[in-house]
């Protein structure tokens, strides 16, 4: 992936071996396709692997965007007629409509995010649409970028839906997900379905989950399950995802023993302090009063007002106490800097004399801002106490985040955490949201190969309250005295 044209098309061409083990399965699987379909062929080794896998198959038909690979698919078949086609501008309507049921679509679409293609100035990219239906913050903040796979793999499906067909394609695992969640959602026609893990890496290169998505249609079908099986050759599934109300549960079983639970918190959530400027807004002590050394090199002399102790989730999953301070300008959302001025002025002259990088930052939710604003800031980011979880990590393990000498410890945008006045209700809250049924509970629900495996909607899902019953103790907002596990603080 070093070229720009190979970044722009996410262009991971697939082994012959694995198109051949892949399509050995779709047979074993019980399909006999009367035509193959591969929209993004590429040097066409699917192509290839479906002729000699699927011998009674009177029709071959291969599309790519690039003539050099439609030239190497056409040299590499016998049978398949290969097209030099923008899958993006094809009819795939009039295509499909063409095509002998039942119908095998299958291949391996490109590997890159529209934000990646948009990145480097590439244009290979469908028409602007809100598909995913997110608006409002999701969208600014990036939850509207999405694969360019997904996208694709969604529009085939619309187009086969009510015929005999079935769709297996190589994807990463988190797009395979979001495709049928939006075929679920959208009722579209699916019989069965099942999710084949593949290591990317060793057939790619690619440091990501990947599988082989595959998806049985038929007229009528309604069905909203899918096996999830450890590898290509694996005989059993080791779980099953579903569609349950509107709702993605990534261990069926689990949810059918502890979906009970499943409610809103009577405390809400929250997300650490957003700042994206490590560099000036996060600074260690020094042997000096109050001097401190920045992210660049610089000590720096800085009065209290503004400085927090803080802890990342990397130092959160450790233990650790704060060993660093972040600057917070302000104690809510939107409120004017310029005070700062007046309560520290050696904060507000260290902010202005780094003012091209904070002002240089690229998230649009600092745009029409007070100067230096930071995000994810309330009453709640300076509450005393607070039981805090790391979102990146893969483990699900809630900490109590105590104090610090008298000012409370801040939690940076890597975090998710419950704000609370007293160690007495830190300590039963850390106590339920660590125990058994808690855990299982998260397992019905959490992917752990997602980039953010922890979010706010994910832990706002269960309720507490209930939970405190299902562990035999009371309401959750009540205070009460438990054991309490090591915590960051004093």
């Amino acid at each position: 992936m070093k070229t720009p044209q190979r970044v722009e098309y996410g262009d991971f061409q697939t082994p012959p071996r694995l198109a051949l083990k892949a399509c050995a399965l779709l047979k074993n699987l019980g399909l006999s396709p009367s035509s193959v379909l591969e929209p993004t062929c590429g040097i066409g080794s699917f192509l290839a692997a479906s002729e000699d896998t699927f011998q009674d198959c009177s029709m071959f038909r291969g599309y790519d965007i690039n003539p050099h690979y439609v030239q190497a698919a056409r040299e590499a078949v016998r049978s398949s007629k290969v097209f030099h086609k923008d899958f993006f501008r094809a009819d795939w309507q009039e295509i499909i409509r063409s095509l002998r049921e039942p119908i095998l679509i299958l291949g391996n679409p490109p590997w890159v995010t529209n934000s990646g293609v948009g990145a480097i100035g590439g244009t290979n990219l469908p028409s602007k649409s809100n598909f995913q239906g997110f608006n409002g913050f999701d969208a600014i903040t990036g939850k509207s970028n999405f694969d360019i796979s997904e996208w694709m793999l969604i529009q085939l499906l619309e187009q086969v839906s009510g015929r005999s067909a079935a769709l297996a394609m190589l994807c990463k695992t988190a797009v395979a997900r979001k495709v049928l969640r939006h075929a679920w959602k959208t009722r579209m026609q699916i019989e069965k379905s099942a999710i084949f893990g593949i290591d990317a890496m060793a057939e790619f290169g690619a440091a990501v989950d990947a599988c082989l998505l595959v998806c049985r249609l038929q007229p009528g079908a309604n069905s909203n399950e899918c096996d999830v099986l450890e590898s290509l050759d694996a005989l059993h599934s080791s779980s099953k995802i579903a569609l349950r109300g509107n709702r993605l549960v990534a261990d069926l079983d689990a949810h059918l023993s502890y979906g009970h639970l499943l409610g809103t918190s009577p405390i809400k959530w929250r997300s650490g302090i957003k700042h994206d400027c490590s560099r000036v807004m996060e600074i260690r002590p020094t042997d000096g009063k109050d001097m401190y050394l920045n992210g660049l090199g610089e000590i720096v002399q800085l009065e209290d007002d503004c400085l927090y102790p803080m802890l990342k989730g990397s130092e959160l999953i450790k233990c650790a106490p704060p060993s660093r301070f972040m600057l917070v300008p302000q104690k809510s959302i939107g409120e004017e800097t310029s005070q700062v001025a007046a309560n520290a002025p050696l904060t507000w002259r260290y902010l202005h004399s780094h003012s091209e990088l904070l002002d240089s930052r690229a998230s649009s939710i600092y745009k029409n801002r007070p100067r230096f604003s930071v995000f994810g800031v309330g009453d709640y980011s300076f509450a005393p106490w607070k039981v805090a979880i790391s979102g990146f990590h893969k483990q699900l393990r809630f900490f109590p985040v105590a104090p610090k000498r008298g000012k409370p410890v801040v939690l940076d945008d890597t975090c998710y955490f419950l704000p609370c006045n007293t160690e007495s209700e830190a300590k039963k809250l850390a106590y339920l949201l660590n125990s058994d049924q808690a855990r299982a509970f998260f397992d019905a629900f959490v992917f752990w190969d997602a980039k953010r495996p922890i979010t706010v909607g994910l832990l706002s899902m269960l309720d507490l309250d209930l939970l405190a019953l299902e562990c035999g103790s009371s309401s959750a907002t009540r205070q009460a005295s438990l054991p309490l596990s090591n915590h960051p603080g004093d």
